[in-house]
Order: structure tokens, then sequence, then C-alpha cells
């Protein structure tokens, strides 16, 4: 069964040579996919790599447009390209060893309040929670409680039995839990 596809037409119109189209369909995924490859990139959580890394996916989506077959929604191959961009990505800064961590934007920019200041530790100390995960639970966890894809897409984007899927995400949700539980008790 496939799931219900609301950028089918501009996918048709942008395989047509509409680049109209193709950037509406960027506009429409941008925001999502970079926060998605952020979250994904242990190794480079910046905005700036993030965005880096989307661009490309988004790039090789058009390049590929010819080879999408509707059989699954254009997002989640989309973010199955992302996926794979960002472990490529990610792969090539490990092998070059730099493991210095940018400043993020929310460090450079944290506006004042206790409240915002709350926040902000919480996202950082989520974000550092899921950096720890294995990737295969953190890909999971992300694409279904940050993205919001269902279980059947994060099984066809992964190529992997929907049963791993929901044992990745639950595996992966009590290791987080476990780990904010114990960064508030510190």
């Amino acid at each position: 069964m496939v799931l219900p596809d609301d950028d089918l037409d501009l996918v048709a119109k942008a395989r047509a040579g509409d680049l109209d189209a193709f950037g509406t369909l960027v506009t429409r995924h941008q925001h999502r996919l970079v926060r998605f490859v952020r979250v994904m990139m242990s190794s480079a959580p910046d905005r700036d790599a993030a965005e880096d890394v989307a661009q490309e996916a988004f790039l090789r989506a058009y390049r590929a447009l010819g080879q999408f077959r509707g059989q699954s929604t254009f997002r989640t191959w989309l973010y199955q390209i992302a996926t794979n961009v960002a472990r490529t990505h990610s792969a090539k800064r490990r092998d070059r060893k730099e493991t210095q961590e940018p400043e993020t934007q929310y460090e450079r920019d944290r506006p004042s309040g206790e409240n915002i200041e709350r926040r902000v530790i919480a996202h950082d100390q989520l974000r550092q929670a899921l950096q720890e995960l294995p990737d295969d639970w953190r890909e999971a966890v992300v694409l279904r409680d940050i993205e919001g894809l269902e279980y059947k897409e994060i099984a066809e984007l992964l190529k992997i039995p929907i049963g791993t899927v929901e044992s990745r995400i639950f595996r992966g949700r009590q290791r987080l839990k476990a780990a904010l539980l114990d960064t508030t008790n510190d």
C-alpha cells in the first residue's frame, strides 16, 4: 500500500522540466529536511553543515527524479536520499578526525530570560542524548518522533521490516529517557 502523496503533481511537473515545481518541493520540505539532517549528523550538528547536506540531497533528488517510481511518498524518498548523504558526510568528517564541535546558533544568539534558558538547555540535553544513541536507533527515533513519519514510511525509507523499526524506536526512546533523567538528576 502506498501512502497518499501531495507532492506527486509537483514531481510530475518537475520531471517535465518545470523548475518552479521543483522549487515548490524544496520550499515545502527544506525546513524539516535541514532539521532532520542536523539531528542525524551527530558529528556535525551545526546548521551550516546540515544546510549543505540538505542542499546536496535536493540536488541528488532533482537529478534522480526519473528514478522516482512512486512506490513510496516523495517525502520518504527524499529522506532516504538525505539519510544517505548525511551518512556519507558524517563518515568523511570522522575520517578527517574533525572532532571539535562548532558553536551552535543557540549558543551564539541565546536570548535572555530564564524560560528561554531552560528551553535551550533542554534542547542541548536532548541533542546530546540523541547523539549518544546508536545511529540506527537515532534514525528511527528522529524519523518518527521529530519528523512525524509513519512506521511504514520509516520501514520503506530504511529498507527494514516494520518490527525492526518498532524495536529501534522503543529501544531508542528507552535510552533517551534514561539519559535525560540522568541529566536532570545531576
